[in-house]
């Protein structure tokens, strides 16, 4: 299941990231490593610091937008300090390696990692399912970059080693959506809640926000998902008949 774990990092600038987050990966058992829009392409550095893990590098995948690293994942967990204004639902490490193992048996699993400044946008924080703190001393929490990788893969190792010792069953199928799924449903969300007028063109920001909140922290189910497309579509029929 580990090869359904991506690691993505997000318009890294320092090469030499890149190689460490590579070597961490690789020592924990993980080798599939996105890289969306770095502002500098993989170098000898990168090669260097991998340290043995220039396999990881070279096999990366290069993407130009935030959606296209995840694009096909079920679960996506970004990597964020909890001072947020619109707060997220939040996992600890251990339940976030655990998520990302239970879900991996079934479909690609995204653990996302921002800019080594300022970490990963509202926008990008929002199409995630969770966000994942990691408790270091609030008096120097200055880990960096692939430090925070190296945790965060442990954690998966530690989950994937005890379930393998546990002998888990896989399950049948997972219930949930991929993010493909749930951004077509908040996109035909907002058309219709539009076209009714509950939001306005002008600012639909703030309550599709907090609806994406909502349905974010209920998780729904693929069929759930499905339930609630043809509910949106049955209130445009009906719209539209009223209009003729």
């Amino acid at each position: 299941m580990l090869h359904n774990i991506r690691i993505i990092l997000v318009e890294t600038s320092h090469t030499g990231n890149m190689g460490s987050t590579a070597r961490a990966m690789k020592t924990m058992g993980l080798a599939n490593l996105y890289l969306v829009n770095p502002l500098v392409k993989p170098d000898s550095q990168a090669i260097a610091l991998a340290a043995g893990a220039s396999d990881v590098i070279g096999n990366a995948t290069l993407v130009d937008t935030f959606d296209e690293a995840i694009a096909g994942c079920s679960l996506v967990v970004g990597t964020s300090a909890r001072s947020r204004t619109l707060p997220w639902p939040m996992l600890e490490p251990r339940e976030c390696g655990e998520r990302a193992i239970q879900e991996g048996e079934q479909g690609p699993v995204a653990l996302v990692f921002g800019r080594e400044r300022v970490g990963l946008t509202n926008d990008e924080l929002q199409k995630c399912h969770y966000h994942v703190a990691i408790p270091a001393n609030p008096d120097y929490s200055s880990l960096n970059l692939a430090m925070a990788v190296q945790i965060l893969a442990y954690e998966v190792r530690v989950a994937y080693l005890a379930r393998q010792q546990q002998g888990v069953p896989p399950q049948e199928e997972t219930p949930y959506p991929l993010v493909d799924d749930l951004e077509r449903f908040y996109q035909h969300l907002e058309q219709t809640l539009l076209h009714t007028g509950f939001i306005r063109a002008a600012h639909p920001g703030q309550v599709m926000s907090r609806l994406r909140r909502l349905f974010t922290r209920a998780r729904p189910e693929a069929q759930e998902l499905n339930i609630l497309r043809g509910m949106l579509t049955s209130i445009e029929k009906q719209d539209k008949h009223q209009g003729n």
